[in-house]
Formats: structure tokens, C-alpha cells, sequence
């Protein structure tokens, strides 16, 4: 009840904004409700005078719906499929992965932009958009509109790829495995992998087989959160026990390791140990649909603590920085695929 009475009015007012931007998701796949959740959730933010009231609940969203989110996601994952399927893909995904995390890191250097963001946007484009973002942004404890502003570059180039890609793609000559493998490595985002295939599918008859292709592949990488949110901690707590020195505190590494990935872990294990035991994929689908709406619910939460004005004037950087790690994801991805013989 008292949990209720704290942070009632903030989840309600996230789930006010959530349903109706999770029915536009629907309807626009290559946008997804994320987006219009944290679009929806930075205008109503500009119109609310006072949000004490809500403040509790928007934070709890933010934070914990977030985690729970991520935790959720492991239930979509079959990892014996993943391995049938995915292992071709896993060098090339390697090599996407780190170009990105390089560049961002270059980029952060050089240009002076923020930690936080260079991380968030490294990994948002090296891994799987949206929910690498998610299960990142807790573990280096990033505020809400560090999340909005990566959340927001990764969307532009997710939408540009879904567009250009299928075109890009046949213009290049890549053959139905390789335009699959492409898709799943250099887009970010699940909904534009999903775009960006049935485009395909669509212009070359292949009755959904490459969308299937994409998916798994894109799922294999799905699965770098893991050890890139766990390194990710192991450096917060390196720094922290840095820090302690001069401030004297305590910092433990239970107050700093990502405790929901290895739920989410364990999420992935039960899917795989069931589907192998006979029980059906789709039974899990409703647990991964409300994983996905977890993340638009947060989203919302991320969007009110979000000022747009500030958002805009910084960025810049954040952008070009995006830029930089989509083309080199997109030129490694071919590369790689040219080097191992597979175009």
C-alpha cells in the first residue's frame, strides 16, 4: 500500500503515455513506441508546472521498470537455436562490435563528448539499440536524459537504415544470406532488422526466409550485452574503489554489479532448457511483448525527466558521433562478409 501511495501517481501517468505510444509502435515499426514515449513523455513534461507529485514513480519507472524490462528480454532468447544459427555470424558480429566501441571511444577522446553518452551510443549501435541502451544505462548510472539523447541518435540512423538498406543491399549484389547477415550486424534496432528484412523479402519473394535469418543473427547479438555490461561494472567499480581513497567511503561491488542481467541470463536458460524439454516458442511470447512494453513504459519515465530544449542544443556530437560508429558497423559488417568468402 505505501509502495502504492509513493509511487502510484508517476506510474500511472508513464502508463498514461505508454498504451497509446505503444499502439503508434504498431502501426509505425520502423519508429517504435520507445521513441514515441520519450517524444510524447518530453512535450507533456513542458506542460506539467509541478511534477513532485509524480516524481517518486517517474524515477522508479525509469530505474527499475528498465531493469525488469532487460530481465524480461532473456525469455527471447533460445541460445541452442542462437548457436545452430548464429555462430557463422559471430565473427563478423565481433568485429561490428568492436569497430563501434572504438570509434565511440576515439570520438570521446577527442571531441569531449560526455562518458555517459559515448558509452550509451558505442554500445546502442554496436549491440541492439534500444535495449542495449536499457540494460547499460543502470550499470554506468546514467541519467534520463543521457538515455533520451543516445535513445534518440540511435533512432535516427535505425530509421535511415531500415530505409536505405534493402536498396543499398541489391544495388551491391548481396545474395539472401548475405543481405540477412548484413541487416542483423549493422542495424541496431530489432524493429528496423525487422524492417529492413521483410523489405528484402518482400522486392525478392523469399517468403520471410531472410527476415528468420536476420532475426537469429540479430539475436547473437543480443546476447554481447552480457559481457559488455558486466566489463562495464567491473570499470565503475575500479573507479569508485579509486575514489574511495579521497572520499573515504565504502563502495562494494554489490553495490555496483548488475545483479538483473544474471536473471536475465537465467531468463535465457529457461527458454533454451524448455524449448529443448518440447515446450513451444510461443509460449514465451507473452513475456517478451511485455518486456517490450516495459521498455516503452520507461521510456515515457525517461522522456518526462527529459528536457527537449537542452536535448536539442547539445546534440551535435552525440550525432555525428552516431554517424561515425553506423558507418564503420556498416563497412566492417561487408568487409568482414567479403574476407570470409560469404558474398
Amino acid at each position: 500500500m505505501h509502495f502504492f501511495k509513493q509511487n502510484g501517481a508517476g506510474l500511472l501517468l508513464c502508463l498514461a503515455i505508454a498504451l497509446p505510444c505503444w499502439y503508434l509502435g504498431t502501426l509505425f515499426p520502423v519508429i517504435g513506441g520507445p521513441v514515441f514515449a520519450i517524444l510524447a513523455g518530453m512535450v507533456l513534461t513542458l506542460l506539467l508546472r509541478d511534477k513532485s507529485r509524480f516524481a517518486a514513480g517517474i524515477a522508479f519507472t525509469s530505474k527499475k521498470i528498465l531493469q525488469y524490462a532487460v530481465v524480461l528480454l532473456g525469455f527471447g532468447l533460445n541460445l541452442s537455436e542462437i548457436a545452430k544459427v548464429g555462430a557463422l555470424s559471430l565473427p563478423i558480429i565481433c568485429s561490428t562490435i568492436a569497430t563501434s566501441l572504438i570509434i565511440a571511444f576515439v570520438l570521446y577522446r577527442y571531441m569531449k563528448i560526455p562518458a555517459n553518452i559515448s558509452t550509451l551510443v558505442g554500445v546502442g549501435s554496436s549491440i541492439c539499440g534500444g535495449s542495449a541502451i536499457a540494460a547499460t544505462a543502470p550499470v554506468i548510472d546514467a541519467d534520463d536524459e543521457e538515455i533520451a539523447q543516445a535513445i534518440s541518435v540511435i533512432f535516427l540512423f535505425n530509421v535511415l537504415a531500415a530505409l536505405i538498406f534493402p536498396s543499398f543491399g541489391a544495388a551491391i549484389g548481396l545474395t539472401n544470406e548475405g543481405f540477412g547477415l548484413f541487416a542483423g550486424t549493422a542495424i541496431n534496432d530489432t524493429s528496423s532488422v525487422t524492417a529492413a528484412a521483410s523489405t528484402w523479402d518482400t522486392l525478392h519473394g523469399t517468403q520471410g526466409a531472410v527476415l528468420a535469418y536476420a532475426t537469429i543473427v540479430k539475436l547473437t547479438r543480443t546476447l554481447a550485452i552480457i559481457p559488455i555490461t558486466l566489463a562495464l561494472a567491473f570499470w565503475q567499480l575500479r573507479k569508485a574503489r579509486k575514489n574511495q581513497t579521497a572520499a573515504r567511503g565504502t563502495f562494494s561491488l554489490k553495490q555496483i554489479f548488475p545483479f538483473f542481467i544474471l536473471f536475465f541470463i537465467l531468463a535465457s536458460v529457461i527458454t533454451t532448457v524448455s524449448t529443448l524439454c518440447g515446450v513451444d516458442a510461443s509460449f514465451f511470447s507473452p513475456i517478451t511483448s511485455l518486456s517490450k512494453f516495459f521498455i516503452i513504459l520507461a521510456m515515457a519515465a525517461i522522456g518526462l525527466n527529459t528536457n527537449i530544449i537542452k536535448l536539442v542544443k547539445t546534440g551535435g556530437k552525440p550525432i555525428f558521433m552516431g554517424l561515425c560508429c553506423w558507418i564503420g558497423i556498416t563497412c566492417v559488417s561487408l568487409g568482414m562478409q567479403h574476407m570470409l568468402g560469404l558474398l
